[in-house]
């Protein structure tokens, strides 16, 4: 598979990726739903599948890699690490230490059913941190082979910019959108020079950019919110293209590898998939939303 405009290389490896990863958190209990889900979006280019320990306590690991066993050597399969549920399942602690990550993983492997995973995430992390540590134990897994790349999924740029210092990384996965530029601050254009890839959740705005009743959002308020829903919407020309817009919006930032959307029934697929088809925004409209409302930044963990 060669680099195309439809998969792009994460980070410095070898593993191409799909500009659109399925974000396996929003799937339901349905085995048989999900299995179909799962591999009509690989049958129609969704190659890039993310999940995490912490989803459903586990059981959404297992149901994933339950539906792509038959595919596994075919796809991309990511999951999350640092999350520990409490035992009476109320809530979680956080733990980054190198003999968790070593312990933790082949959890997900056996529910994953599989013996290596293609990209495996810090799922959050701050500078009190054992960073050296936890970095140690990610290349720990490359060597033994049970990981081929690792990556964090933080939103914090003190954070990040001490992971691009100190490890060989692939990836951050960050919140980024039409109504949250803070990444294009610090953080897009660092990791772009060098070369780790940026992996968008969040790119919809909790559905505001999907077509959403307009509310309040981070720092703007409704009616500016309203505003780049307009924006959007003169650019698409339709109410049904107004997602698709804004994924495009976000692939706009050469630093962005994929963009991580939610998917959980047949027709939010075919929304995925019509999004994924979705031609590049010209340079032209890609600056007319810039301009419409002025970027936010981070106020804290800068």
């Amino acid at each position: 598979m060669e680099q195309t405009s439809e998969y792009k290389r994460l980070g410095k490896s070898t593993i191409l990726v799909s500009r659109l990863s399925f974000g396996c958190m929003s799937l339901g209990t349905d085995q048989k739903q999900n299995h179909l889900l799962l591999n009509r979006a690989f049958e129609n280019g969704i190659n890039f599948f993310d999940t995490a320990d912490l989803y459903q306590q586990g059981a959404n690991e297992q149901s994933v890699g339950k539906a792509l066993r038959d595919i596994r050597r075919n796809v991309v399969l990511s999951t999350k690490v640092g999350n520990v549920p409490r035992p009476d399942g109320n809530g979680w602690d956080w733990n980054p230490t190198k003999a968790y990550i070593l312990k933790a993983v082949e959890g997900s492997l056996q529910r994953l059913q599989t013996d290596y995973l293609d990209l495996y995430q810090l799922h959050g992390g701050t500078l009190a941190d054992p960073i050296d540590e936890t970095i140690e134990a990610f290349e720990i897994l490359k060597q033994q082979g049970k990981i081929r790349e690792y990556g964090i999924s933080s939103i914090r740029p003190n954070v990040i910019r001490e992971y691009v210092k100190r490890s060989n990384m692939a990836s951050v996965m960050m919140q980024y959108s039409l109504l949250d530029r803070r990444p294009e601050e610090a953080c897009l254009n660092l990791l772009r020079e060098n070369q780790i890839s940026v992996l968008v959740r969040g790119s919809l705005a909790q559905g505001l950019l999907a077509g959403k009743e307009p509310k309040a959002y981070l720092n703007y308020n409704q009616a500016e919110v309203t505003q780049a829903i307009a924006a959007l919407l003169a650019i698409a020309e339709n109410k049904t293209k107004i997602a698709a817009t804004a994924v495009q919006f976000v692939w706009g930032h050469l630093a962005v590898t994929a963009a991580v959307l939610g998917i959980r029934t047949e027709a939010q697929l075919q929304d995925a998939l019509q999004i994924l088809n979705a031609a590049p925004m010209p340079k032209d409209k890609l600056h007319k939303l810039k301009e419409v409302l002025s970027a936010n930044v981070y106020e804290q963990h800068r």
